[in-house]
């Protein structure tokens, strides 16, 4: 026979797309119209179903940028559309390619019950499944006209994403607003054909794919193109065979669930977010209804915690849903976070806050993290995960990497202290699945587990901006349950494929198989850790305050009977939780959402001042002796860790300073000796114990270093490895000045740069190793990077960088394109470059990004050989200025502190680090406070609070940071009567019983790197 296939398949795919599509609503009458746009923000539901309305008509212009506007639209259905299903088709003026980023709209029935939400692949409302004809149709639809901001060619530079300088103008037109019948059967057969004509594309060429092929001509023979409702049963008449042929026994099983992903602030605001929440979850809760397999599954306690706020009336519509098993919550945390950047503490209390919610509305806890969407993940977190009480973890976002196909799709992810988690990545790459052949197929052809392992994960639905899945989507599940070249589909909770994948895991282990070992580092997005850099200052201020709060808040509560402050604690943490959202904290949302973030972070910490302030009052009493009270984990100052003492002079003598004749300076105390130059570089940093120099030879540290900054997509998101061609160093110095301020040896420095300007303030205390620079930029450039960089005489193999209740190591050289890729890696408040005998680390209170590299100083030469030596150049990234989606991204004021350790390891790294930002407070009162919970023994504070639970008791912990096992002891100097482990989220879990001393001491043996979490119950 000829080879017709392609004639086969252009033939269906015009008559689908062309005819058979647009007969499903063919037959319709249009609505009557009336309009009111609001002059500002949205109001109720109930506000805006009492409008006055104004006559509209379809075609005319509406919605300026982050407009509301509500349509009123009426009609009645014609009494010859008696005994037919009739719906409502609404289109806003859509651009079908961008589903969940342009117009938007909930539509409400007069009462103010919701219907379901409209969008550009979901334009149908409906109106009666059986018509009688003549019934009255009236309905309300809150229509939002978001820009469309990521459009073609996409991250070009915007104004539109802030109300303060978005267009007035109208960004839609209306194409169509009309009452139609829903042919079902033209309905079925569009999904007929198209589930067909996608299958056949993946088939190889067969019998399978010819008999496929033979019937799309069959069915197309007898469907009359003007007659397509009359015709189109015999139609499906013609495909039946072809559709009940079943699939294979060995076929890929796909768990499919409804799914969204809606991101809860990105290229809209979190005030749209809250709406579209509402939109999204009356359409599932919609499709639930109408369908009687359908799983829809979402995370986020925060999302619905805004609708039970903001939209009763939808809320009542999910509670329903979950308590039938259709509506799933999903993944324990408050939002889908950042997890490389926030701290351990704050991952905590992401999956408190969102399993206590999860617990409290709906009787449930979710077993699994589920975070598709998060730009890399922490290798402390399989513990935190694993102590938090789940069972499992789901991402697909490291599909998205670079240069390197990561080897596994279901596996074990093992964290810096050794816990196992079961992972898994879904083989089709992505979370916003159709369900297409090409989905598909790629998920059965590309599963690395296949020899052990039966199926995989499809998160189904539309996302991003929400919309969820469609009931094509449902349709194509019906159609793909047990279909002949096809792996097979079916509705399943996550829950279920894990249980199932953990004992195929386990039944074919091997000793190194489906092993993953340390951070799963996405070779994408690495600027992330640095753009917006005031959204993260206030995220690293924000926790450790309210980490402080907690602390003396606790102690006040013992101490002195003080309320503890439980409903203001959980407000500030929602609030800082919520802005660890994985486009908020990461700084890739628009300006609005940064503009706000800024503001909120400063609300947040006048929240918890008050909090520290009155809970310190509480202790200190009445008096007008001077105190200095310690906020760190660690004793600085002479005042033991969350301790209050009397302020006393400085131990150690001063620091000493002195000018050199070529207009450098010398800073000294008793441990260090530091030497810069006249422009303020550091040449020198000497360890006077061991007479080792940090500054490589013949080398420069605390050089600022200016990259241009245009990476070839996803400008606030990425920086491509080709910035590092291009480097200007700012040597440069207007001005400098050295004092010595109350024994503190002081230099400042001020440069000025391209349209910018900075000053340094370097200062070396009394019996520190730290020098510090605190900087402040006036920044005003586009599409540059700034850097600071210290070459360093240290041969470090690896560097060590703080993460989650530890710290991470890694490689120095770029062996392989594994390494090559982490050319900008993450840190928390430190990183570290050790050889044995000697290291020096960089301590910062704002930065999380860095990056390493060997370079071989041809000044420093070793003796014997006369090679010239290898050294170790480790950069902290400060500040850019991409365009997209915040055209101004960091522009003016920007400070910054950080500081050069002279001599140190991971001990003293962990110490500084948590002392760098952890300042002691100045304050006057009666007498000082004796800390509430001391360690000792390698033993690491990391909290003091109250349970969650308002029981009273004390909860208290702990981690193990240098990487080793430790034996220590935890006291409570507080009337305590028991103590006993529980999880990170402070559940009762089987441990052995804690044996408490008289004085209230346990002790404690930790794993390296293990966190544990001590709960004291009150006397």
């Amino acid at each position: 026979m000829h080879d017709d296939i392609k004639l086969t398949t252009e033939r269906a795919t015009r008559v689908l797309t062309e005819r058979i599509w647009p007969a499903v609503h063919g037959t319709s009458v249009p609505l009557d119209i009336e309009w009111h746009a609001l002059p500002g923000e949205p109001i109720a539901p109930a506000e805006g179903l009492a409008l006055a309305m104004e006559p509209y008509e379809v075609g005319t212009p509406w919605g300026p940028a982050w407009g509301t506007t509500w349509f009123r639209l009426t009609g009645t259905v014609p009494a010859e559309w008696a005994g037919r299903t009739v719906e409502a088709v609404v289109d806003l003026g859509f651009d079908a390619s961008m589903p969940g980023f342009q117009a938007e709209a909930l539509v409400y029935r007069p009462d103010g019950s919701p219907v379901k939400s409209i969008n550009p692949p979901n334009q149908h409302v409906p109106v009666a499944d059986v018509a009688t004809g003549g019934e009255r149709v009236e309905l309300f639809l809150e229509a939002a006209s978001n820009p469309v901001l990521l459009d073609f060619p996409a991250f070009q530079v915007t104004q539109e994403g802030d109300t303060t300088t978005s267009s007035p103008r109208p960004l839609y037109t209306t194409k169509r607003m009309d009452l139609a019948i829903f042919e079902t059967e033209v309905h079925d057969l569009a999904l007929d054909v198209e589930v067909l004509l996608q299958l056949q594309a993946e088939l190889p060429t067969g019998p399978r794919r010819m008999r496929i092929l033979q019937a799309l001509d069959n069915a197309l023979d007898v469907l009359d193109l003007q007659r397509i409702p009359e015709t189109a049963t015999a139609a499906r008449a013609a495909l039946a065979d072809v559709l009940a042929s079943p699939a294979e026994a060995s076929a890929h099983e796909i768990s499919a669930v409804g799914h969204a992903h809606i991101d809860s602030a990105w290229l809209w605001p979190v005030r749209e977010t809250i709406r579209k929440v509402a939109r999204t979850t009356s359409s599932m809760t919609d499709l639930i209804d109408r369908t009687d397999d359908f799983l829809y599954g979402m995370s986020s306690a925060q999302q619905y915690a805004w609708v039970k706020e903001h939209r009763p009336e939808v809320w009542t519509r999910i509670k329903d849903a979950v308590a039938k098993g259709r509506f799933l919550p999903l993944g324990g945390m408050w939002v889908e976070s950042d997890t490389v950047m926030p701290s351990g503490e704050a991952l905590a209390r992401q999956f408190s806050q969102g399993q206590r919610f999860f617990e409290r509305e709906f009787g449930i806890r979710s077993k699994g993290v589920w975070l598709p969407d998060s730009f890399g993940y922490s290798p402390a977190l399989p513990q935190l995960v694993r102590r938090a009480g789940f069972d499992w973890f789901f991402t697909q976002k490291i599909s998205w990497n670079q240069v390197n196909k990561f080897p596994h799709h279901t596996f074990w992810w093992e964290g810096i202290d050794g816990s196992r988690v079961l992972t898994h990545f879904p083989p089709m790459d992505t979370y916003n699945s159709q369900l297409s052949g090409q989905e598909i197929a790629k998920a059965t052809g590309q599963f690395r587990e296949a020899r052990h392992a039966t199926g995989s994960i499809a998160p189904v639905g539309f996302g991003d901006g929400g919309g969820g899945t469609t009931r094509e989507m449902t349709g194509r599940a019906r159609r793909l349950a047990d279909l002949e070249g096809s792996a097979k589909v079916r509705w399943e909770h996550p829950d279920a494929f894990f249980e199932r994948a953990r004992g195929e895991l386990t039944a074919h282990a091997t000793s190194d198989s489906a092993v993953w070992v340390g951070e799963l580092y996405l070779e994408l997005h690495r600027a992330t850790l640095t753009s917006q850099h005031q959204t993260k200052q206030g995220n690293r201020r924000n926790e450790q305050l309210l980490v402080e709060a907690e602390a003396w808040a606790a102690t006040a509560s013992a101490r002195t009977g003080a309320d503890y402050p439980y409903d203001e604690l959980d407000a500030l943490w929602q609030q800082v939780l919520l802005l660890q959202f994985h486009d908020i904290l990461p700084g890739t949302s628009i300006a609005w959402v940064h503009r706000e973030s800024v503001a909120q972070h400063a609300a947040i910490t006048a929240g918890a001042q008050e909090i520290i302030n009155r809970s310190l009052l509480a202790l200190v009493g009445e008096g007008d002796v001077a105190l200095r009270a310690n906020p760190a984990v660690f004793a600085q100052s002479g005042v033991p860790a969350l301790g209050v003492a009397a302020a006393a002079a400085p131990a150690a003598p001063s620091s000493t300073l002195t000018e050199l004749p070529d207009g450098g300076y010398v800073l000294a105390n008793d441990l260090v000796q530091v030497t810069l130059d006249g422009a303020g570089h550091v040449t020198s940093a000497i360890d006077l114990a061991t007479g080792r120099d940090a500054v490589a030879p013949g080398r420069q540290a605390n050089v600022l270093q200016l990259h241009q900054d245009f990476p070839n997509q996803w400008d606030a998101w990425d920086v491509d490895r080709f910035y590092r061609n291009s480097v200007t160093d700012l040597r440069d110095a207007e001005k400098v000045t050295a004092a010595v301020d109350d024994g503190v040896a002081v230099v400042t420095v001020h440069r000025r740069f391209s349209s910018s300007s900075l000053d340094q303030t370097i200062t070396l205390a009394p019996g520190s190793r730290t020098l510090e620079v605190a900087m402040e930029t006036d920044w005003h450039e586009a599409e540059k990077f700034l850097k600071v960089a210290f070459p360093l005489d240290v041969r470090a193999e690896h560097v060590a960088a703080e993460t989650q209740f530890g710290f991470h190591k890694r490689v120095t050289h770029t062996n392989t394109s594994w390494e090559a890729a982490k050319f900008e890696t993450s840190m928390h408040r430190w990183v570290l470059a050790e050889e044995p005998g000697f290291g020096v680390a960089l301590v910062n209170d704002s930065v999380y990004g860095y990056d390493v590299t060997r370079d071989v100083s041809e000044a420093g030469v070793a003796p014997a050989s006369g090679v010239p030596e290898v050294t170790t150049t480790v950069r902290l990234s400060l500040l850019r200025a991409p365009r997209f989606p915040d055209p101004e991204t960091d522009q003016g004021l920007q400070t910054h502190r950080y500081g050069l350790v002279v001599g140190a390891d991971t001990a003293v790294a962990t110490e500084a680090g948590a002392t760098f930002g952890a300042r002691p407070r100045e304050l006057r009162g009666g007498a000082g406070v004796t800390p509430l919970v001391s360690v000792a023994g390698g033993v690491t504070l990391s909290a003091v609070k109250l349970a969650d639970d308002r029981s009273g008791d004390l909860v208290v912990r702990v981690y193990e940071a240098q990487g080793r096992r430790a034996s220590g002891t935890v006291t409570v100097a507080a009337p305590v009567a028991g103590a006993r482990t529980v999880s990170l989220i402070e559940d009762t879990i089987e441990a052995p019983a804690l044996a408490l001393t008289a004085d209230g001491a346990v002790a404690v043996d930790l794993t390296p790197f293990e966190v544990r979490t001590l709960r004291f119950t009150s006397a």
